[in-house]
């Protein structure tokens, strides 16, 4: 529904550029949109392309000045968490309950009180390995969400599966849940 707010966590992907996308389609929307990043992430794109896109600043770290409690205040606050892209190393992360980065404290303080989805975005190799099988089957188990990915041109060059699925199929999805 417009107005819903969206925590849109971006990881080190090349595809990090469709999270600026979806940025821009979710507020053009009407959804409230916080981007918190990976330093891989904002490497990709830049932190001022998504605070220019959503008017808010990027979070990147869990000890901002003033922002030691944003993992518990940013779940309290937000309708549906969405990891996009979702690296292979971020997805093993969040199994293993990894909690040294930002992302890792919003999934663990989220505790599946809202809505936690993950779009993978990988070289088909790196997703059919059984670390990353594994660890999608596990999250799936304990409640998130796992979008699907595409087939097709990587940007490693191969053709396969890993491709993140594209914004305005996200953007629907997400309209759906909230709507």
């Amino acid at each position: 529904m417009s107005g819903s707010r969206i925590l849109l966590q971006v990881t080190g992907s090349i595809a990090a550029f469709k999270a600026a996308a979806l940025a821009s389609m979710l507020v053009d929307g009407g959804f409230e949109v916080q981007c918190v990043s990976r330093e891989g992430g904002v490497r990709f794109i830049g932190e001022a392309s998504l605070e220019g896109l959503t008017g808010r600043p990027v979070l990147t770290g869990m000890f901002e000045r003033g922002r030691a409690l944003d993992h518990i205040h940013l779940v309290d606050e937000t309708d549906l968490l969405l990891l996009y892209p979702a690296t292979a190393n971020h997805i093993t992360r969040l199994r293993a309950g990894l909690a040294d980065d930002l992302i890792g404290c919003l999934f663990l303080a989220n505790n599946f009180r809202k809505p936690y989805w993950v779009a993978p975005a990988m070289n088909s190799n790196m997703f059919a390995h059984p670390a990353v099988t594994e660890a999608l089957a596990t999250l799936d188990e304990w409640g998130c969400r796992i979008l699907p990915t595409g087939e097709g041109r990587l940007a490693c060059g191969t053709v396969g599966y890993g491709r993140l699925l594209e914004p305005a199929a996200v953007l629907e999805l997400i309209r759906e849940e909230l709507e």
